[in-house]
């Protein structure tokens, strides 16, 4: 559902205007009066909040950290940010935003909540409400039509007390010019990089201070435990000679997988998307949405649609012509995919909307679901089952051999009575190991390197057979004389040192600029264009000029040497200027809802706190326990 008041943090506006704004988090089934309910959870001006409102809502927002963090959340995150507190509050939160709607007068009445889940897209088939479809797609996402027409009903009422209160916001000319002013203004900076490299010529190594400075470093050079082994191997490929696989039995296989060998269909689509925040308000939106209509018309015009989604698109595939390549289901939104899945080839959608924005989408290509033939994936699965029986035939070989290595009482008896060739290395650390396949599988690797000096290991399973390893010795870790490392220890000396003296270098240059307030004579600089907090820097990293206008009107110098991996970096800001192209009409309308919508959230936010400021609240924090 809607969270109707979160902040924009894709807005420039709004990144720089810090409202501090109490979320309102929209919930199903919450407020009903209980009558002293004993397992009320909280009571809001006499109306409880059972705990079985509270474990629904906190299991849902569970769910959704755990889809955020790939199904596994870390032990003890959820008590660290305290998310059964912060669920509790979002109810209280949201019973008073229903008391305060009542006392106001706002209602929102069954008829307004059935016609604004009829216009939603995703429910539509041929652009008409279709009840199967919204059925099937609520049951696919665990809710009852109740539950989702109560959220809806809630959005609207949070909708409506919001552009009731919001009636009570201004934004003045001069607002709106200091604003323009403000994300327009272009700087000219002059500015010097000082790069490490440069500066390794004039790195003087003496043996004293080298040796100084291994001495604080050297367990960095730490020579790795090395181990030195005897093994037995037995491949699966010598053992498969042995085995028989019939048809029949390949034919039984693919009849009991089938749905291995079926390709699920495939769509290819390109789409334009106009960014609109779902916690955006409702006149910012619907200049967004009037952008996006504005663009589907030249579409439906016989604009070109892979050129108009580079000019407008707000999504990483612009530059594509907004091609997302090809999909099956379930990998994109819900409204999207649904979409996507409805066209024909060569249609392109109206305005879909989506908690991204507003998209328009273009189904270019399909790729029919298709099943894989049993001549197509017959030798694969000869082959499968065929690597399925091999490998009880060489574990039981492998088995008998380990048996008779422990009666012979040791691997090279084992090996003058059996006649069975073992293999050796030489001393290797486990980082590095020799190019001997077998050795190389970690699985080898884990083994060997998890045994002592003259220890035999278990039966190890690789990805191509069984193996058996005997550590024949072990080097210990050491940390080695600087005359084994000399070379690699001087490289990095040098490196080091050379870092610093860029950055003594371009802190010396800055103090200068500093104190002579200007570019100290026959010093290299280099010089930028008027440039404007985005788009082109030039030569310039980003980095760089974000942190020159932080110090717009402060100071013409940044504070320190300014430090990008082993490259330093001063600048002067030299000049500053209006933009000399004005904002464009719909840029500045843009800026005028988003100022417009910031003042609304901060009279919701301020009306939010004097409701609760007034409330009777009671909370039993002992059952949040």
């Amino acid at each position: 559902m809607l969270n109707i008041l979160r902040k924009n943090a894709q807005s420039i506006i709004i990144q720089v205007i810090v409202v501090v704004i109490a979320v309102v988090f929209v919930f199903w089934g919450v407020g009903s009066n209980l009558n002293n309910n004993p397992n009320a959870l909280a009571v809001v001006n006499g109306k409880e909040i059972s705990y079985r409102d509270f474990q629904k809502n906190y299991e849902q927002a569970v769910e959704t950290y755990k889809q955020q963090l790939g199904g596994q959340m870390p032990q003890g995150f959820l008590e660290s940010i305290g998310l059964k507190e912060q669920v509790l509050n979002q109810l209280i939160q949201s019973e008073l935003l229903r008391q305060g709607a009542e006392k106001i007068g706002v209602v929102i009445s069954n008829e307004a909540t059935q016609r604004k889940i009829q216009e939603m897209e995703v429910f539509k088939t041929g652009g008409r409400f279709d009840l199967a479809q919204y059925k099937a797609i609520l049951e696919r996402n665990r809710l009852s039509p109740t539950a989702f027409e109560t959220g809806i009903k809630n959005d609207l009422l949070v909708n409506r007390v919001i552009n009731l209160l919001g009636s009570f916001a201004k934004i003045s000319e001069k607002e709106v010019r200091d604003w323009v002013d403000y994300i327009d203004l272009e700087i000219k900076l002059a500015w010097a990089v000082f790069k490490s490299a440069d500066y390794l010529p004039q790195v003087k190594v003496d043996e004293e201070g080298l040796q100084a400075w291994y001495a604080t470093r050297n367990q960095n050079y730490k020579f790795p435990p090395q181990s030195k082994l005897q093994y037995l191997f037995f491949n699966y490929d010598d053992d498969l000679k042995q085995v028989a696989i019939g048809d029949e039995a390949i034919q039984q296989y693919y009849q009991e997988n089938a749905s291995r060998y079926n390709t699920p269909e495939q769509r290819r689509a390109r789409h334009i998307l106009i960014k609109a925040a779902t916690e955006e308000g409702p006149e910012l939106r619907a200049a967004k949405k009037s952008e996006a209509e504005n663009v589907l018309n030249q579409i439906r015009k016989g604009g070109d649609f892979a050129q108009l989604a580079r000019q407008f698109s707000e999504d990483s595939t612009k530059n594509n012509g907004g091609d997302l390549g090809f999909f099956s289901r379930g990998k994109m939104v819900q409204a999207f995919e649904e979409t996507v899945f409805n066209l024909k080839k060569g249609e392109v959608s109206g305005l879909v909307e989506t908690s991204f924005g507003y998209h328009i989408i273009k189904l270019e290509d399909v790729i029919p679901e298709k099943m894989q033939s049993f001549g197509e994936v017959r030798a694969s699965i000869r082959k499968e089952l065929e690597q399925q029986a091999v490998k009880a035939i060489t574990f039981k070989k492998v088995s008998t051999a380990y048996e008779d290595i422990i009666k012979a009482g040791s691997l090279a008896k084992y090996s003058e009575k059996s006649g069975s060739i073992v293999k050796r290395t030489d001393f290797f650390a486990q980082i590095n190991p020799p190019q001997d396949s077998v050795v190389r599988n970690d699985a080898f690797l884990q083994a060997a390197f998890g045994l002592r000096k003259g220890e035999l290991s278990s039966i190890v399973e690789t990805e191509n057979g069984y193996a058996i390893i005997f550590v024949d010795d072990i080097k210990v870790a050491v940390v080695p004389e600087l005359s084994a490392v000399r070379e690699q220890v001087v490289t990095d000396f040098k490196k080091e040192k050379s870092v610093e003296l860029a950055r003594l270098a371009a802190e010396d240059l800055l103090k200068k600029v500093k104190e002579q307030q200007s570019w100290p004579a026959g010093q290299e600089k280099k010089e930028t264009a008027y440039i404007k907090r985005q788009g082109p820097s030039g030569a310039l990293p980003d980095q760089i000029r974000q942190n020159a206008y932080s110090q717009v009107g402060k100071e013409a110098y940044p504070e320190k040497a300014f430090a990008m991996d082993n490259e330093f970096y001063i600048y002067q800001i030299v000049d500053s200027r209006p933009a000399q192209e004005g904002m464009d009409e719909i840029k500045r309308r843009n800026l005028e809802q988003q100022l417009l919508a910031a003042h609304k959230n901060k009279l919701m936010a301020d009306w939010l706190d004097q409701l609760r400021k007034q409330a009777k609240i009671w909370t039993n924090v002992k059952m949040l326990q």
